[in-house]
């Protein structure tokens, strides 16, 4: 695979940490040598000054988009400036022959003013939802997802979920070992599961039951390719059905079916990449009770059957450290 061009936008004012995620993932020599090529653009060429007191260079103008296979935009200062048009313009484009359009956080605002975003879901960081909806009624919001793809359009919820995002990116196009071993590197976990609902304030105090939660989806992990109920599950943990599934939900952002679909998807992609199993073993061994329902689950998650996805991904100089 040719390297992924890569442009991201930075604007007067940005903040730091929210540009140094993709240029690091996407820049740094480590982890995208060979993989994806970055320029830092602005909509006019030359230093650009941050949040915080430093500014950057930025050689590119908004011109470097017109070739660019993914362009982001990391960060955005305020909800109610809109971008320029000159902006709206190239994004648009951009879009319309076919590269990948990316809103970290409050970037998500410059993808729905563009109007890219209508009818398209989309994620933001939680404490703009209201402001969010009001102001673009035909995006749907997920308030749940750390970030969403859809329609070549990726968003991402607030500041370090830009980094499940950008992983995600890296997944999309070389596989999760990949995506793995650069979150190892950067001492981070390389799939997060639930969504930012665990991080919203709420009126409801946290209780030693969460803990119970989070020790039961290690078990779960452990214990994929077992049959699980939400009764059997209740159980184990102590709970009431009801109770269970309320917890369950808040601490996850995901109902227990769809939580445990997502996980024995990704676990089925690792073994696909990494073993030469038949797509019936590693059926049985994510946990789903036929193969036809694996493939169902897999090409409705991932738009290709798992045989697509191991011809694409197994056999690819995975090692980031070699």
């Amino acid at each position: 695979m040719p390297e992924i061009a890569v442009a991201v936008i930075v604007t007067p004012g940005f903040s730091p940490f929210h540009l140094s995620i993709p240029s690091i993932i996407f820049g740094h020599e480590r982890y995208a040598a060979g993989r994806f090529s970055l320029r830092l653009c602005a909509e006019v060429a030359g230093q650009i000054a941050s949040d915080s007191g430093f500014s950057v260079h930025t050689e590119y103008g908004l011109e470097a988009l017109a070739d660019a296979d993914m362009i982001i935009v990391p960060y955005w200062p305020d909800p109610d400036q809109l971008p320029s048009q000159l902006m709206q313009d190239a994004l648009r484009r951009a879009h319309q022959r076919g590269a990948m359009v990316v809103g970290l956080c409050l970037g998500t605002y410059v993808l729905a003013y563009s109007g890219l975003l209508d009818g398209h879901k989309a994620a933001t960081h939680w404490e703009y939802e209201a402001d969010f909806c009001h102001r673009f009624p035909t995006v749907q919001l997920d308030t749940y997802a750390l970030y969403v793809e859809d329609g070549g359009l990726v968003t991402s919820a607030g500041t370090a979920a830009a980094l499940d995002c950008c992983l995600h990116l890296v997944r999309r196009y070389y596989g999760s070992q990949v995506a793995n071993g650069i979150a190892r590197s950067m001492v981070i976990p390389p799939y997060r599961e639930g969504g930012q609902a665990q991080f919203i304030e709420r009126p409801i105090p946290v209780t030693s039951r969460d803990s119970h939660i989070n020790a039961l989806l290690d078990y779960l992990r452990r214990n994929l390719q077992q049959a699980h109920t939400i009764d059997s599950l209740a159980e184990h943990v102590c709970m009431s059905r009801r109770t269970f599934t309320r917890h369950f939900l808040r601490a996850t952002g995901m109902s227990v079916n769809d939580w445990l679909n997502s996980e024995r998807l990704q676990f089925s992609q690792r073994l696909l990449e990494s073993t030469g199993h038949s797509i019936e073993i590693i059926a049985g061994m994510a946990g789903f009770n036929s193969a036809v329902t694996y493939r169902q689950q897999f090409k409705k998650q991932f738009q290709v059957s798992p045989q697509d996805w191991r011809r694409t991904f197994q056999g690819r100089e995975h090692s980031i450290d070699g």
